[in-house]
This record gives C-alpha cells, sequence and structure tokens, in this order.
C-alpha cells in the first residue's frame, strides 16, 4: 500500500534506514573488534619486546634512543599494514622511491653506527657479528675451532702431480688434506673439507701457503691413508706443504665464546 501524505513516506523512510542500520552493525562491530584485537596484540608484543630490549640495554650500554627509535619504527610499519599502505607508499599519499628507500635506510644504520663509535659511554664487549654466528655453526666446527685455539696453526697437504713434460706443469690432484678431523674428534669426519669452507667464509679461519714450524707433523700426515691414496692414484705425484690458521677474528671469537679448556 502505497503512503498517502508526506508524513506517512517520512515514517517508512525513517523504519527502512533503522533496518538498514540494525543489518549493518554486526558487520560493524566485527571490523571494530578486528581493528581492537590487532592493535591490542600488536601493543601486548611491543611491551614483551621493549621489556626484554630493556634488559638487554642495560646490560649492554646501548642507547636508550636507538630504543625508542627501533619501537617507533615497528609501529610505523604496524599501522601501515593496519591501514593497508602498500609497501613504496607512504600514509600520505606520497609514492616513495623502494630503491631511495632502503639508501636512506641504511644510511641511517650507518650513521648511528658513526654515532656509536664516537660516543666515550659506550662499550661493546663482543662483536655483534658473534650471535649470528653461533647460529651458523655445525657442532663439529666448533671442535675445528677449539682444537685451532688449543694447538695452533696445523699442517695440511695438496697432493699434486708430477709435472708433464711439454707444459712442465703440475696438476692439483687432492688439495687441503689434513687431520684435522680426527684431532678435533669429528664426529662426520668425511664432512670436514666443508666445515673449513664455512669457517673460512664466516671469517674464522684462513689457509695458509706457508708450513707449520715443526716439520716431522707434517710426516705424520703424509702418512695418513687419503694422502697415499691421493699420490697412488696421481702415479708420479709430490706433496705441497700448508697449513690451516685462525684469523685474528677467528682467536677472538673462540676466547669470547666457546670453553675452550673443557672437555
Amino acid at each position: 500500500m502505497e503512503p498517502s501524505s508526506a508524513l506517512e513516506r517520512d515514517y517508512f523512510t525513517l523504519q527502512s534506514s533503522d533496518r538498514n542500520s540494525r543489518e549493518l552493525l554486526p558487520g560493524l562491530v566485527r571490523i571494530t573488534g578486528g581493528v581492537w584485537w590487532r592493535t591490542a596484540g600488536w601493543a601486548a608484543g611491543a611491551s614483551l619486546r621493549v621489556g626484554s630490549r630493556l634488559v638487554r640495554a642495560a646490560t649492554s650500554g646501548e642507547s636508550s634512543a636507538e630504543l625508542f627509535r627501533t619501537t617507533r619504527s615497528e609501529l610505523r610499519d604496524y599501522l601501515r599494514r593496519l591501514l593497508d599502505v602498500r609497501e613504496g607508499g607512504s600514509m600520505n599519499g606520497e609514492v616513495e622511491n623502494p630503491a631511495e628507500a632502503a639508501a636512506s635506510t641504511l644510511r641511517d644504520r650507518g650513521a648511528e653506527l658513526l654515532r656509536r663509535s664516537a660516543d666515550v659511554n659506550s662499550h661493546e664487549d663482543t662483536h655483534p657479528a658473534y650471535e649470528r654466528i653461533l647460529d651458523e655453526l655445525a657442532p663439529d666446527e666448533v671442535r675445528i675451532l677449539r682444537l685451532l685455539a688449543l694447538e695452533g696453526p696445523l699442517p695440511a697437504v695438496d697432493v699434486r702431480s708430477g709435472p708433464r713434460v711439454l707444459t712442465m706443469v703440475s696438476e692439483l690432484v687432492a688439495p687441503g688434506l689434513s687431520m684435522i678431523g680426527a684431532e678435533a674428534g669429528a664426529r662426520f669426519p668425511d664432512r670436514v673439507p666443508a666445515y673449513l669452507n664455512n669457517l673460512h667464509r664466516l671469517g674464522l679461519v684462513w689457509f695458509s701457503r706457508e708450513p707449520v714450524r715443526n716439520p716431522l707433523r707434517y710426516q705424520v700426515l703424509e702418512a695418513q691413508p687419503d694422502v697415499l691414496e691421493a699420490m697412488q692414484e696421481a702415479g708420479r705425484a709430490h706433496t705441497v706443504r700448508r697449513s690451516i690458521h685462525l684469523t685474528p677474528f677467528g682467536e677472538d671469537f673462540c676466547r669470547r665464546c666457546l670453553p675452550i679448556h673443557t672437555a
């Protein structure tokens, strides 16, 4: 039935609007609750992170300004996600160049390191990379580091074939053979080459072309089965004496991070 007057039309319009509002209300409640829940979750997580950072800052002498700068950065990132601001854009609608933003962030970090280097009250007992390095070491690699820290440079040999008649150039048959796995008590001796490569990648060891001072140590090494097998395979072959050392960085790492004198 059609409304017969303006008053009746207004009455039906108000009823329709009220009904639409009631239908939208549950959705609005869910959206508001979701926003509140995400905000509360981030706030709780941020409180825990800031609390733990305050403890670390108190023990390590970290600058409080750096702590609040990090928390402010996290808050900015959270607001970008909450408001669905895409990476490379800004909250005021301006478009940022990702490469320029990344370069600016790196420069800010570099500037902060320079500032801390000039702060006479800032004390860092260990290199910041040590914690990450510990996460990238295998147990056998720690045994190798401890052996090098206790014994000093260790002998290694390359097995090379005899020089060819025409070119007078020898050929590398087996590089970097050593007894370091057996002496360190490694559980997986066949992985020693990979272990040494990883330790070299991390800057903890280096391979010298110079031999160790005691030549008798090479006599024991050159009598090992893997060395004899390589020399037999090469025919006319000889060994080139090398050595494996801890770098100064590796020596400091072992001194600060490893229980060197434990069984």
